[in-house]
């Protein structure tokens, strides 16, 4: 429940980088750990200022972000993360937290998001559709602007993923997301009293 998984480039080429967010009963405050830089850490702030503006779409009421916790953090922390490139998988990540909602296991994915929905181009396509392949991904969610970037994927590659194109939120929901999945309100699952918190794994990027 609530794996997503996104690629990160490292001097040595592309990797798969797992992370966690925990969702509890607080003050509405966002914890980032993990060394985050400072652009990943805006990718994160653009994610759940987006969550937030869709809560009626998510079955969460107004007033639940200021009453909720969330901590995202990306584990091996001695070694600094940033790249806007996590921005989706973030995002992906956090509305499974609030909704309770499983994210597909098959699926890895890169992309920037803005504060309207749009998910903008990166870098380091090839180096992460190989790390991808390795890691026996069968869907690769891709920035649509990113698609001039396949001509440079050897052909093998490219037949072993199922490569999505998307220009917005909605298209990286729908290919993320278990299609029977019913979205549950958070406020049906989280007391805000005392409570063991929800744990909700989550990639993080860089690049």
């Amino acid at each position: 429940m609530g794996v997503s998984t996104g690629v990160a480039v490292t001097p040595v080429g592309g990797d798969i980088v797992l992370g966690e967010a925990t969702i509890y009963s607080g003050e509405g405050k966002l914890i980032l750990t993990g060394q985050l830089g400072d652009v990943m850490q805006e990718s994160a702030k653009a994610a759940l200022s987006y969550v937030e503006s869709k809560a009626d779409e998510f079955g969460l009421t107004k007033d639940f972000f200021k009453k909720t916790d969330i901590h995202i953090h990306v584990p091996e922390g001695a070694i600094p993360k940033d790249g806007p490139s996590a921005g989706i998988t973030m995002l992906v990540a956090l509305i499974s937290a609030v909704t309770k909602k499983p994210v597909k296991r098959d699926v890895g994915m890169t992309g920037e998001i803005t504060l309207r929905g749009r998910i903008l181009p990166v870098g380091g396509i090839k180096s992460k559709l190989l790390a991808a392949h390795r890691a026996g991904i069968k869907t690769f969610v891709l920035p649509a602007k990113n698609e001039k970037d396949l001509t440079e994927i050897p052909r093998e590659i490219k037949s072993s993923l199922d490569i999505k194109l998307a220009d917005n939120v909605d298209e990286v929901i729908q290919y993320n997301f278990v299609e029977t999945a019913k979205v549950t309100p958070l406020e049906s699952r989280v007391s805000h009293r005392k409570k063991k918190p929800v744990t909700v794994q989550v990639s993080g990027l860089s690049g």
